[in-house]
């Protein structure tokens, strides 16, 4: 039914129960996987050489936990008896563009990922990447709630 799945993963417990999620139903369609981690490729403003030498910083800071986190996301994929694994790290100044981005760029039908269910005030300040998601993709998105 699913001949590829997304899952956007960023290190939490709730983005790994997706990914256990998502490894169950690869095994039942043979479905590949692509696990991925969304990195704003700007998230500074400003000029000089201060702005410069933070921005490398950043990326540097930025992809090494992109590469924590799929290098996890790989290895439980692994070990749950998935065969068919992605890793990608996309690009985007908001992280629900990077991962409809990456649908179109991968060719996935499905998008698996974690809610943490935030509400209220937390949810109005914080904003909700899966809210975001669920209105931008034209693909099934499972959530797994937290």
């Amino acid at each position: 039914m699913f001949k590829h799945i997304l899952i956007p993963v960023d290190g939490s417990e709730t983005s790994m129960k997706a990914l256990a999620k998502a490894a169950e139903l690869a095994k039942v369609f043979g479905s590949a996987v692509t696990a991925m981690y969304v990195i704003d490729p700007y998230p500074f403003t400003g000029v000089g050489a201060d702005f410069a030498y933070g921005q490398a910083q950043y990326l540097s800071a930025a992809t090494a936990e992109a590469n924590t986190a799929l290098d996890a996301a790989k290895t439980a994929l692994s070990q749950a008896g998935v065969t068919n694994i992605n890793v990608l790290v996309g690009e985007g100044h908001a992280i629900h563009d990077g991962i409809v981005r990456a649908v179109e760029n991968t060719g996935a039908d499905l998008i698996v990922m974690g809610s943490h269910g935030r509400r209220g005030l937390e949810k109005l300040v914080l904003g909700s990447v899966t809210q975001r998601v669920l209105g931008a993709a034209h693909i099934p998105v499972l959530v797994v709630r937290d």
